[in-house]
């Protein structure tokens, strides 16, 4: 799933081709596009398109107000300040560009939505599979307080050690699940999770009530080097990469050398995800036993 560096990044290369085009038509191609009912997407045709930003792992695509709002509301029930379309773009979802004049295919088998622009401009939402769970909430003004925004911890990348050093405090659990929970950090997922236990030299397991200031530091650190290599190579690419593509020290390179060591990465299985590490670098050397009910290093 794609994480904080390829979602602000794609954010950016969007605002660049789309800041400033009036929104001209917006077509849901699957039911399951929309998970708002009101406003209406339509509220937002003949708006033009502020900017496109980023909180956690959503992009936001901010529409202007009215250029002449009525004083409660429009007809369409929709007052005066600006729309977002909040965007998750899920495990493979994408948000493509459509350059002016390319042909649309009437109904695009992996289409969810799609936005066209005055200038002939577009973008498709697109999600490959039949379970399709990529999603737009239309939200109107402020959206820190409304789903699916409201309930995010604070953005991984903006969390200082003090702050770390509380949240862990407030929070039990193994390093991994903490880090990959929403809730309480948000905008990281498996990759980044398996790169920060890395680079701070921890166990992925690791209780973080019993992490000293010294490792707390060390995991704040590590997700500031790991987001700014990342967001450097998404801002050198010209669309999102594939997850197979990111860099990565330990994540999916499973009986590989470790970067650091040359000790083998291993990893510990679960039904719908998996946990890199290097027993050299995180573990003191001893082995993870690779099954869910092992007794995991603490």
């Amino acid at each position: 799933m794609p994480e904080i560096p390829e979602i602000r990044a794609h954010a950016e290369r969007l605002e660049a081709q789309a800041a400033g085009e009036v929104l001209k038509r917006v077509e849901p191609l699957s039911f399951t596009a929309f998970n708002t009912a009101s406003p209406q997407p339509s509220a937002a045709l003949g708006r033009p398109l502020c900017s496109v930003g980023q909180r956690a792992k959503f992009l936001l695509l901010r529409f202007a107000p009215p250029a002449q709002a009525p004083a409660g509301g429009g007809a369409d029930g929709v007052g005066s300040d600006g729309l977002t379309f909040v965007v998750h773009l899920m495990q493979g979802g994408r948000l493509r560009v459509l350059e002016p004049g390319a042909k649309r295919p009437r109904r695009p088998r992996d289409g969810l939505a799609r936005f066209e622009f005055d200038s002939g401009l577009g973008l498709m939402l697109t999600e490959p599979g039949t379970q399709k769970r990529a999603g737009v909430w239309v939200l109107e003004g402020d959206t820190a307080d409304t789903e699916p925004i409201t309930g995010l911890g604070p953005e991984a990348t903006e969390v200082d050690p003090a702050s770390m050093a509380e949240l862990m405090a407030a929070h039990s659990g193994r390093l991994h699940n903490f880090l990959r929970d929403q809730r309480v950090i948000s905008g990281l997922g498996r990759r980044l999770a398996n790169e920060i236990c890395h680079r701070a030299k921890l166990s992925p397991f690791a209780s973080v009530g019993r992490l000293d200031a010294d490792a707390v530091g060390r995991v704040v650190a590590a997700i500031e080097a790991v987001g700014d290599e990342s967001l450097a190579f998404e801002r050198g690419r010209p669309e999102m990469s594939r997850s197979a593509e990111r860099p990565s020290a330990v994540h999916g390179r499973t009986g590989e050398p470790c970067v650091a060591c040359d000790e083998v990465v291993r990893v510990v299985d679960y039904r719908d995800y998996s946990v890199n590490y290097c027993a050299g670098c995180q573990t003191g050397g001893r082995v993870l036993a690779d099954n869910t009910t092992s007794k995991f290093l603490r």
